[in-house]
């Protein structure tokens, strides 16, 4: 057998207005936790979240002007809030939908029994949505 070429997901990237105000959201909103926050090149800075048990997948706060072509800094511009959804795996979405609620965070949709489990359904500040998934034991 050959070797493996992909292996895991490392980063994935939420384009933002403001590093700071994301990095406030995405940790003290929904409890991930920072890590990493230094500069990177002259004029930007490399933010990064992830929950905390989680070893294997950052994501990347980034300002959509760290490239240098225009178009390119428009295009991901226009992407703040217009993201797909960030799904997170949750041990209870009703106690986790109420921590998060009680914390300022906009829900969607509450807790909803579906086939593969319990889902709610929040907003980041952008309005790019973050899912909470309950896995049931017979979809795990």
């Amino acid at each position: 057998m050959g070797k493996k070429m992909i292996e895991k997901l490392r980063l994935t990237t939420r384009f933002v207005d403001d590093q700071d105000e994301a990095l406030r959201f995405y940790t003290e909103k929904l409890g991930l936790v920072k890590k990493a926050d230094e500069p990177f090149g002259p004029d930007n800075r490399w933010v990064t979240v992830a929950p905390e048990q989680d070893e294997t997948v950052e994501i990347v706060l980034e300002l959509p002007d760290w490239s240098e072509d225009e178009e390119e800094v428009d295009r991901r511009a226009a992407m703040v809030g217009e993201q797909p959804a960030l799904a997170f795996t949750v041990d209870d979405c009703h106690t986790t939908y109420e921590t998060l609620r009680e914390r300022g965070v906009e829900f969607t949709t509450e807790p909803q029994e579906q086939p593969y489990g319990i889902e709610a359904v929040a907003r980041d500040l952008y309005g790019n949505g973050v899912v909470l998934v309950e896995r049931s034991p017979e979809a795990a």
